[in-house]
């Protein structure tokens, strides 16, 4: 479930942010997988990054 509010400082200042290129999650065991970007939450007030998921969780399912 994707917060809408701050849990470090309860700021409802909330946006979205992605961590891409070298960032990505990549399946475990899977060697030549390209994985997926992260997408996140950042507060707006304190810059608190929060609520990370994959975002092609299907790049995770087990063989």
């Amino acid at each position: 479930m994707v917060q809408t509010r701050c849990p470090k400082c309860g700021s409802t200042r909330v946006g979205k942010g992605k961590l891409s290129g070298y960032a990505t999650l990549q399946p475990k065991g899977k060697v030549f997988s390209l994985g997926s970007a992260i997408i996140t939450n950042v507060c707006s007030e304190c810059g608190f990054i929060f609520d990370l998921y994959a975002e092609k969780p299907e790049k995770f399912i087990p063989r």
